[in-house]
């Protein structure tokens, strides 16, 4: 845990962006799978986010498939000019609504020209690699080949930063001889803490490490001392476990997501929160035995 209080911006790509932006995948229908429930409330999220001063929006076009992007251009282009729209490749959906690898060039290239083409860019601000060795987590092998597509790619001019999703650390090790990597997007949060080491090791270094799933996922976090905290501190058991993150390391940004203009506010609320030490104590000592 670090010991400094959580700042407010950190960077990533060539931009500040604050701590705490927004994940549009649950803007998608059920599954992450088709269209929304309801396509104007949608809409009213994403402009109350930027609104509400989010300068970082997390996306896919492989949220829907097509769905998010194309809220996202509908309520929101022409973008304003701090607004870094963050988006993955590396995965397509079946018909089913199965997500599957999608590594070979063209599918990369596709992936690549399609997001352009539904956020309405011309230029995609960063690109992060999702590798499907595993879909349900990091799984070693090398990346050499896909991530050598995005750099080329990059050096198209298509492509202004690369990231990668879903990786080990020594994943992220060969990306870094590959081309530069701005962020690392991986599961993690107050009780599921397997890159604690890689967190520490990026923020020496300055990349941005941006936890997906912050808030447990399509299993919300449910933990005994994580209520206990929150009623301590007069807070939702969520925003303490963003509040949380926030203290975990500075180079740590948010993306909780969200359909409800409600929690979307009590998700932005958890960067003014403060924890006590003693708090902070109990809340690292949660494991993923404590949390169902």
């Amino acid at each position: 845990m670090s010991d400094i209080r959580h700042t407010a911006a950190f960077r990533l790509g060539n931009r500040n962006v604050k701590r705490i932006g927004y994940g549009a995948m649950q803007l998608a229908g059920p599954g992450v799978f088709g269209p929304p429930k309801d396509h104007g409330a949608a809409l009213n999220v994403l402009r109350e986010a930027v609104a509400s001063g989010v300068d970082h929006i997390d996306t896919s076009d492989f949220y829907g498939p097509h769905v998010t992007n194309r809220l996202i251009r509908e309520a929101l282009h022409p973008y304003r000019d701090d607004l870094v729209i963050v988006t993955k490749i590396g995965a397509r959906r079946g018909d089913d609504a199965s997500w599957l690898p999608a590594f070979a060039p063209d599918e990369l290239e596709r992936a690549v020209h399609d997001n352009l083409h539904n956020l309405g860019l011309d230029v995609l601000d960063v690109v992060n690699l999702r590798i499907m060795f595993d879909r349900h987590g990091p799984a070693e092998g090398s990346i050499e080949a896909p991530l050598s597509v995005l750099a080329e790619l990059q050096r198209r001019g298509l492509v202004r930063h690369i990231g990668l999703s879903n990786v080990t650390a020594a994943q992220v090790a060969q990306g870094r001889q590959i081309c530069d990597i701005v962020c690392v997007q991986n599961h993690y949060n107050i009780a599921h803490r397997g890159d604690d080491a890689l967190i520490d090791a990026l923020a020496r270094d300055g990349i941005a490490y941006v936890p997906y799933f912050p808030l447990g996922g399509f299993s919300p976090l449910q933990s005994s001392t994580l209520s206990a905290v929150a009623v301590r501190v007069g807070a939702t058991p969520m925003q303490v476990a963003l509040a949380w993150l926030l203290r975990r390391a500075p180079n740590v940004l948010l993306i909780p997501g969200t359909s409800s203009i409600t929690h979307l506010r009590e998700n932005l609320a958890a960067a003014d929160l403060d924890l006590p030490e003693d708090a902070l104590a109990e809340l690292d000592r949660i494991a993923d035995t404590d949390a169902a």
